[in-house]
């Protein structure tokens, strides 16, 4: 877990190379925006997570070049991984964004990257009015771009590493009939495993309507379609790593040495059932779609009311040699498979009168969730990587029915001609989950999560037009999760022992900062200090992470978390921008726990995955036909287990993107090519840690939780519309 800290640029850049938008000025919070400029000039497909690691107290880490394989995607905001911040599209939640979600979908699933207009983080805490139960650090908000006004067909190929392929095609209608407009876009990725063997494949359709309703009223509606379907990588060790080396990974498609390892025999170095499997592999397809009504009343009225429906279907394979197919060989296919269908609605009513902006709304959804673990008969080197039916057997199964209602209210105050402002409001989150088990031991049961009153208090005072001051103090709940790491992962005995006593996670934090701008320099600094009570530890019992052992499941404790954080943007001249971030985050846990009648020491020792230093360093050059940005990236040593008694070491990865651009040319406008290096330097790291978790100790270097990151991968990218 991380509940950690920091801050980040104020307002905008004054260059032409501005494309980091922090709209922060005269906020008592920090809320960043990520432009669409920004967002092209990594490689098409990849996530826009990847575009905030530039943000002071931001870590992003994945073991693909475009951030997007789930299983090793994380992402962390002032020390707060995914699983305690809130993300939305377009207003509506897509959950934690963690894999095997049950309340929502990752944003690579959401939307394509290319339709994305802007990205806005909030740091810290995130606005009351946000839909999420999860936001225990701060939100991350994507928007969707507009369909254009005018009649527009646009297009981008991309050919890369590890024989990536990418065809984006979007057409937008412009405006037609009375004020409606409209586009649609289909996208087709292929890429291969940059190590092992395995295609990594997506299908996206998107699609957004928006109608104007008279002079008063705007009505907007979304269908997002996604297939995906992706080959993973084996979960490594330290051990794995000294002994097989980082480009070690699973046996396919060599099916005899998977069949001869689950038989025990074991060749090259392998010297365990779980230095490698057969294959693994991840399914998910979801649909998502939304409607929202803009109504102004008059000058002082605003209302707008958001719906919104969700389902997916996905599976996740193992060939496990644990255990044997019923036709004899000694492997078989174990799936985790998960189904979701949500439904929700959004309103909110804003008043503007004299000295105040008053906010109030709600937000309700019902969610549906199923899992169910199956085993399948395994036959040869076939390809499985579709969905599969007619089990031989089922381990689990479980259904999960959720209930969130969340109301929230704020007022902002100004005072002395707007050089003061003064916000205060709360929300109250109210979750409800039920569960059934069908199928296995797994726990059966209700459980809920409330608060009445969760306050957020901020002030924000301006020393002059370029100087301010700003304050706020919020404290914010973590709903529990259904699912496959949550309290129904349990027993039916160890949650009816432990559910009338657990807690939900809750953070308490102080942020105060300094922003400026002159005319070539803009930057900011921040203290903070966050407090995180009843953190929720699922305690496992020694088994591989592939077998799922049924976890215990209790709060542990406290973690106090304190940094400071600084970013400056230079324009020293037209065209050039030289960016800068550092981050020093001190988190450590308070509290001991005990497990199995065992008191694990873990007070006073730094959280996992938190890394203490970060540097951030970007230089950016941009005019109307050339451009270029390189930027290098310096995390510092991580720990994954809670004893610290095993890390990984720091690293530096440099990225490089430049390319050519012309208004018009041939008939063609916006017309750009775009080559990208991603690790320029060859850096042989380890990026993804806690895939399979995290432990108390690892003396042996065993644990397989850590993932290696892609070495150099080179892109090419042509784009033009029409």
């Amino acid at each position: 877990m991380h509940a950690f800290a920091g801050t980040a640029l104020a307002q905008q850049v004054p260059s032409d190379t501005a494309t980091v938008t922090v709209s922060a000025e005269g906020k008592s919070r920090q809320v960043q925006d990520v432009s669409k400029d920004d967002l092209i000039k990594v490689v098409p497909g990849s996530s826009p997570l990847k575009t905030l690691e530039k943000m002071p107290g931001v870590s992003f880490q994945s073991a693909d070049p475009f951030g997007t394989y789930e299983w090793s995607t994380r992402f962390s905001a002032r020390g707060f991984n995914q699983n305690h911040m809130g993300f939305t599209l377009d207003e509506v939640p897509l959950g934690d964004m963690s894999y095997g979600n049950n309340n929502g979908l990752h944003i690579s699933r959401a939307i394509s990257s290319e339709n994305i207009g802007h990205v806005t983080l909030s740091q810290g805490s995130g606005d009351v009015g946000t839909a999420s139960t999860s936001n225990l650090g701060g939100t991350v908000q994507f928007y969707s771009s507009a369909p254009a006004d005018v009649f527009t067909i646009s297009g981008a190929q991309t050919l890369g590493s590890n024989s990536t392929s990418r065809t984006f095609a979007r057409l937008d209608t412009g405006l037609f009939g009375n004020g409606s407009k409209a586009d649609l876009s289909v996208t087709r990725q292929r890429s291969e495993k940059w190590k092992g063997t395995g295609a990594q494949n997506q299908d996206q359709f998107n699609s957004k309507f928006v109608q104007q309703l008279g002079n008063d009223h705007k009505l907007s509606a979304f269908f997002n379609y996604s297939d995906r379907k992706e080959i993973d990588y084996q979960d490594m060790s330290l051990d794995m790593i000294k002994r097989l080396g980082s480009n070690w990974d699973n046996y396919a498609p060599d099916w005899q040495r998977a069949v001869n390892a689950a038989r025990g025999i074991f060749t090259g170095g392998v010297n365990s059932l779980d230095d490698a499997y057969y294959q693994g592999s991840g399914l998910r397809r979801d649909s998502l779609l939304g409607a929202t009504l803009n109504s102004n009343f008059g000058s002082m009225v605003d209302l707008k009311t958001t719906v919104y429906h969700h389902s997916d279907e996905g599976q996740g394979h193992w060939y496990t040699p644990y255990t044997a197919s019923t036709n004899g060989v000694p492997i078989a296919i174990r799936t985790s498979e998960y189904g979701i269908s949500r439904n929700g609605v959004l309103s909110d009513l804003t008043l503007e009168l004299t000295g105040h902006t008053v906010n109030a709304g709600f937000w309700v959804e019902s969610s549906l969730h199923s899992l169910t673990r199956n085993f399948y008969n395994a036959s040869g080197p076939q390809d499985t990587n579709v969905f599969l039916s007619n089990p031989t057997s089922t381990g689990f199964k479980q259904n999960f029915a959720t209930k969130t209602t969340q109301f929230y209210a704020q007022d902002t105050m100004s005072f002395a001609d707007n050089k003061l402002k003064l916000n205060y409001g709360f929300k109250s989150p109210h979750v409800t989950v039920d569960a059934i088990s069908i199928v296995g031991s797994r726990a059966a049961g209700e459980i809920k999560a409330d608060k009445s009153f969760l306050p957020q208090i901020g002030v924000n005072y301006a020393l002059s037009k370029n100087n301010e001051l700003f304050a706020s103090v919020s404290q914010n709940m973590r709903a529990f999760q259904p699912g496959v790491d949550g309290p129904f992962s349990q027993t039916q005995a160890s949650f009816n022992l432990s559910s009338a006593n657990l807690k939900p996670e809750t953070s308490t934090t102080f942020d105060s900062g300094y922003r400026f701008k002159t005319a070539d320099l803009v930057g900011s600094v921040a203290l903070y200090f966050t407090k995180f009570n009843d953190r929720l530890l699922s305690i496992a019992p020694p088994c591989a992470g592939i077998q799922g052992c049924p976890s215990l499941f209790a709060n542990v404790g406290e973690v106090d978390s304190k940094g400071a954080e600084a970013a400056l943007s230079w324009t020293p001249v037209k065209n050039w921008t030289w960016f800068n971030s550092a981050t020093y985050n001190d988190a450590q846990y308070k509290s001991n726990y005990i497990d199995n009648n065992v008191v694990v020491n873990i007070a006073g020792k730094q959280v996992v995955d938190a890394p203490k230093f970060m540097l951030k360093t970007e230089l950016s050059y941009d005019t109307n036909t050339w451009f270029a940005r390189t930027g290098a990236k310096f995390t510092d040593k991580r720990f994954y287990t809670y004893t610290n008694d095993a890390q990984v070491p720091s690293y530096v990865i440099v990225n490089l993107s430049t390319g050519y651009k012309q208004a018009s040319l041939g008939g063609l406008k916006d017309v750009s090519i775009q080559l990208n290096v991603e690790n320029l330097l060859n850096k042989n790291y380890i990026s993804t840690i806690g895939s399979n978790g995290f432990s108390a100790k690892d003396p042996t270097g065993t644990a397989q939780t850590l993932l290696t990151g892609a070495p150099r991968q080179f892109f090419i990218t042509f784009s033009a519309k029409i």
